[in-house]
């Protein structure tokens, strides 16, 4: 029988977890061996996790965007180290911060940064060496669209937030029409969808709205939509699946998820961009890292407004501690997070789920953070 590899310093790793890992327990796991008991590892943990020798159960929760890349993280470490398991349930981006507040994760994804209150109830648990917090996913949100005969449109960013307030209800609108001059753009109505729990994904969104059209989208931005009488639906696929099954559907998320929906090309720097994983790469390597924050947080402040770069960009956060209970979870947290946030491991994300891999630039400010992980 598997055991879990001891959570003395995170004490509600209960049933909540048991229960959403489920989620996530797909053929990479499904073709695991069993774990053998307990944890091992090597001094080295980025050397052994590469060669093999962690075993033992690793769980961690949160963003639903991150979901593919977290699949192929997982299917990577497993490969190189059969003997340990790694589950992730995609609670959304609110329930992972909470939960790696709260104990219940030892690592988590989010796709907003800690804020004040977070961050303490997250070094309560993490110990006095504080946490570790790095863009270790970053995609472009796509805004995507059901409409019959129309796979993309251009849309300016003002235009955008009047569709998403719901000032702007039919597709053959004036605005939409003028940025489209080509399109046949019928009278359906729009139905907006958005996400129903609370969202690093809605956050990202609301502040590029907030900072692209400030006279239209006054909302101060956060993870809970602010609109009533809109639909909802829970994660990232449940508004790509509300907005497949609708005509004349609008919504918003991780652009590696809209399968077959139409997509919006936004309106930045006098031309029309569409989404891309170089251009998000772009948008971030030229925005700058928060200041003031400690030695391991690396959070970047977006700027929304560079011409040639896609600028809803969904900046998804590696949560962990820099200290854990014992040395064998600070190995698998290490040899697990180490994989992250590798070459070889954006690179993974990458071809899964079209991420835009890590710059060598940010990766040489965490590596030392990761590289630190101990036990006390």
């Amino acid at each position: 029988m598997e055991r879990l590899v001891n959570l003395s310093r995170f004490t509600r790793a209960g049933s909540a977890v048991a229960v959403g890992v489920l989620a996530l327990s797909l053929a990479a796991c499904g073709s695991d061996p069993e774990p053998a008991g307990g944890s091992t590892a090597g001094s080295d943990t980025g050397e052994t996790a590469a060669e093999g020798g962690l075993a033992g159960q690793l769980s961690g929760g949160g963003a639903s965007s991150q979901e593919a890349a977290m699949n192929a993280w997982r299917a990577g470490f497993q490969q190189a180290n059969p003997d340990a398991t790694v589950n992730y349930d995609p609670v959304g981006s609110g329930g992972g911060r909470t939960g790696f507040g709260d104990g219940t994760y030892l690592f988590a994804g989010s796709d907003a940064a800690l804020d004040d209150e977070e961050l303490a109830a997250a070094e309560a648990q993490c110990g006095a060496d504080g946490v570790i917090e790095f863009p270790g996913y970053v995609s472009p949100i796509a805004i995507a669209f059901n409409l019959d005969g129309v796979d993309s449109l251009n849309l300016q960013p003002e235009t955008i937030a009047n569709i998403f307030l719901g000032e702007i209800t039919s597709w053959d609108d004036e605005a939409i029409k003028a940025d489209n001059p080509d399109v046949e753009l019928p009278s359906t109505a729009i139905t907006v969808v958005h996400r129903s729990d609370e969202s690093g994904t809605t956050e990202n969104f609301e502040e590029y709205l907030y900072a692209v059209a400030p006279d239209v989208w006054t909302e101060e931005p956060s993870g809970v939509w602010p609109v009533d009488g809109q639909e909802s639906a829970q994660g990232t696929s449940g508004v790509v699946g509300a907005a497949q099954a609708g005509q004349g559907t609008i919504t918003y998320a991780d652009a590696s998820q809209v399968a077959d929906l139409g997509t919006v090309a936004v309106g930045v720097g006098g031309e029309f961009v569409s989404y891309s994983a170089e251009a998000a790469a772009e948008v971030v390597a030229q925005s700058p890292r928060t200041e003031g924050t400690s030695e391991h947080v690396y959070t970047i402040d977006l700027e929304r407004d560079i011409a040639g770069t896609y600028p809803i960009v969904l900046v998804s956060y590696t949560l962990a501690c820099s200290t854990y209970a014992d040395q064998e979870t600070a190995d698998l947290v290490k040899g697990f997070i180490s994989y992250v946030a590798s070459e070889e491991g954006q690179q993974a994300a990458s071809d899964a789920a079209g991420s835009a891999p890590m710059s060598d630039t940010i990766r040489e400010a965490v590596q030392p953070g990761i590289d630190a992980i101990t036990a006390g």
